[in-house]
């Protein structure tokens, strides 16, 4: 009887400890509507609050002049990734580190199911920045050039916002601060790592000059093209110029296979399926009087769809091995450098893509989400999105008044600032809907 008693009690306190917690979160979170938090405050308008504080967006600004000021190329970013778990440290979430050499990966939530990752990249670029302002680069030959310093922010600032709603969090956030994407080895070494474990959904976002400050555009499927780039040695026999009948000329077979390049696209290609071939590189002889013994060619090729990516391959190393033999030279080529190795197409999931706008026409008028076409331009965020479903969103910055209007890459490439409150909101939106919503069928937050 007595141990009876004694059950009964402990059963009363794992209650009133626990048993109260999860009666809240039914309460607050069973409805698919999803409208309000457990203070009665729309988890919309928390997050956009919060996003949108004044110490908070003078933070942000903060943090992105300072990652501006120091960038780093792919895998050497070691003060970045410093600096965002320090901020990591202050805002008391969780990570780990090194993973991929430099990346951070951050958790907040409860630690169990569902898990939804959110994913920014930390690189710069080999270029010397030409914007003259009080936060201009301090690295000579290295330049954010492609905001990722502000991914990094806006990462940072979700993640703030995150942490202070970490009790009406339906699961696990995962912040993945990636490397080295402009190399295309980043976001692979991660998913080598096991970023990708147990994460259902995953979401990442691009500064963009195309779209005016605060419009976000996506599409669902085929959104940016697959990248593949080549290298091709061809060898002949090498003489004087002035006696070719004794050589075998490999700068002829090299200039019949960038002719007969071009033909894939213009005559083997359907119109209506967009593809490109361009060799951008011709390597060959050090003297006007010398036939080489070799000589190199290399570009790049794009598709949006994998048959055709891949089929584009194919014919470049067909091509190119039948013109050398053509010319009596033989052909070497390489897809698979280092440098620049083959980056897939970026395919956005249809239902991730339809929650992402959702939240995002919560956040900045439907009259700011565009349905964007698709662009030849290519992201390994690609790789993620080949092993779980997800969505990749452009975010504009393009401000005449602040001068943010050059392309990425460019040594004259700047960001409004004013874009790092919005991409906070949305990023720590789209992970909150989707953890609220995940055992329904609502799209809304």
């Amino acid at each position: 009887m007595e141990f009876l008693k004694q059950l009964v009690l402990l059963a009363s306190i794992f209650f009133f400890s626990f048993g109260f917690q999860f009666f809240c979160y039914g309460v607050c979170f069973s409805s698919p509507a999803l409208a309000t938090g457990p203070d009665g405050v729309p988890i919309k308008d928390q997050i956009i609050g919060l996003a949108n504080d004044p110490e908070t967006v003078e933070w942000m600004k903060k943090v992105r002049r300072k990652l501006h000021e120091n960038p780093e190329l792919g895998f050497e970013e070691f003060e970045t990734s410093k600096l965002i778990r320090d901020e990591l440290d202050r805002l008391g979430i969780s990570y780990r580190w090194p993973v991929a050499r430099t990346g951070v990966v951050a958790t907040i939530g409860s630690g169990s199911p569902p898990f939804v990752a959110l994913r920014a990249d930390m690189d710069a670029l080999p270029i010397q920045e030409l914007v003259e302002w009080e936060n201009k680069s301090k690295v000579d030959g290295k330049m954010h050039a492609c905001g990722h310093d502000g991914h990094v922010t806006m990462l940072l600032g979700a993640a703030k916002v995150l942490q202070k709603l970490r009790f009406t969090l339906q699961g696990t956030v995962i912040l993945i601060f990636q490397p080295a994407e402009e190399q295309g080895e980043g976001a692979k070494q991660m998913i080598q790592a096991g970023v990708l474990e147990n994460i259902e959904a995953i979401f990442g976002v691009h500064l963009v000059h195309r779209y005016p400050l605060g419009v976000v555009a996506g599409r669902p499927g085929e959104f940016l093209a697959g990248c593949g780039s080549f290298k091709a040695t061809i060898s002949g026999k090498g003489g004087h110029a002035a006696n070719p009948q004794n050589s075998i000329d490999p700068i002829l077979a090299a200039s019949a296979a960038v002719i007969s390049l071009q033909s894939i696209v213009s005559r083997e290609s359907d119109p209506l399926d967009s593809q490109v071939v361009s060799v951008s590189m011709i390597h060959g002889g050090t003297a006007f009087n010398v036939i080489p013994d070799s000589a190199t060619i290399s570009g790049t090729f794009r598709a949006f769809s994998k048959e055709s990516f891949n089929a584009l391959r194919e014919r470049i190393e067909e091509v190119i091995k039948a013109q050398a033999a053509v010319h009596r030279c033989t052909a070497e080529i390489s897809f698979e450098g280092n440098e620049h190795p083959s980056i897939p197409p970026t395919f956005n999931d249809e239902k991730i893509y339809e929650r992402v706008q959702q939240v995002a026409k919560e956040i900045v008028g439907e009259e700011n989400v565009e349905l964007s076409p698709r662009f030849m331009g290519s992201e390994d965020f690609a790789f993620f999105l080949n092993k779980v479903p997800g969505s990749f969103l452009f975010l504009g910055i393009r401000n005449e008044r602040t001068g943010a209007t050059h392309c990425p890459h460019s040594p004259y490439f700047t960001i409004d600032e004013d874009v790092l409150p919005i991409g906070a909101a949305i990023h720590a939106g789209f992970a909150h809907s989707y953890l609220s919503d995940s055992n329904t069928d609502s799209h809304s937050f």
